[in-house]
């Protein structure tokens, strides 16, 4: 059942000029909504906000490094100034990291946790008093890795597990206040955060990803995120292996422990 439409919203998308965030903020403007885009590419901020206008869509562009406490209180001021309030923040923004923790320089965790948990920390924070104002709703993508563990993903799955953690959490608080929280976890899509994965040294990976079953494109995700978010889920699995990881891991962890173990064997080498 649709509970909400996003004609004439305000959606404030991290993340949101390239990948998942910007497929997101395509779908969302498609359905009316006005967006704000954020991102730390001026470039590609530029790019997409010409081409969004281009094609009749009201956007807003702005620089924000999520990391920054006050950056995220500046845009929210900003994308509130420009449109007068927030109906939908989406925590996009993120990083990943390989490598096996026993190898993996601490710094390189903590850059993931700042950008991946506190980046999506920080956001909520100043975003929700308009959100509470609004009833709104409060998305952020997190991962099956949020949920159960993934070897040689460390300090991705610790960044994840906290989200999850204080996302749930936030919706028991919000609930009464008719604010609603969505989980959203991808599985393996093909965008380019592969290629900007953090290795052992803080560095950029030179070995490649190991995945298990097929990629999905940001458009496919960005349709159930938005089909999600019409219906207020309060969590949504992508993709079949997705799926079955996160039943597996839920019922038999013992066992999801073992067959994760055999297929990202290569990465204990």
């Amino acid at each position: 059942m649709i509970r909400r439409s996003f004609a004439n919203k305000v959606v404030l998308v991290t993340g949101g000029a390239s990948g998942i965030g910007l497929a997101t903020c395509r779908e969302f403007a498609g359905a009316g909504a006005k967006i704000a885009m954020l991102d730390m590419d001026e470039t590609a901020l530029q790019l997409q906000g010409s081409e969004f206008k281009g094609q009749g869509f009201e956007v807003l562009t702005l620089v924000c490094d999520v990391t920054n406490a006050a950056a995220c209180e500046n845009a929210v001021e900003r994308v509130i100034r420009h449109y007068g309030a927030i109906d939908l923040l989406f925590n996009n923004a993120g990083i990943t990291q390989r490598g096996l923790f026993e190898r993996t320089k601490v710094a390189a965790i903590e850059r993931v946790m700042a950008v991946n948990f506190y980046g999506s920390l920080y956001m909520t924070k100043a975003a929700l008093p308009s959100l509470i104002a609004q009833r709104g709703m409060i998305l952020v993508n997190e991962s099956v890795a949020g949920v159960a563990p993934l070897l040689g993903r460390c300090g991705y799955s610790a960044s994840k597990h906290a989200l999850h953690g204080l996302f749930t959490s936030l919706r028991c608080e919000m609930k009464h206040k008719g604010v609603h929280v969505m989980i959203v976890c991808p599985g393996f899509i093909k965008t380019n955060l592969q290629a900007r994965a953090l290795g052992c040294d803080g560095e950029i990976a030179t070995r490649e990803q190991t995945r298990v079953g097929k990629q999905q494109t940001p458009e496919f995700v960005a349709r159930k995120i938005h089909l999600g978010a019409q219906k207020e889920k309060s969590m949504m699995v992508f993709t079949l292996m997705g799926k079955i990881a996160y039943l597996v891991s839920r019922f038999a962890p013992s066992l999801y422990e073992r067959l994760m173990t055999q297929q990202f064997r290569e990465e204990l080498e």
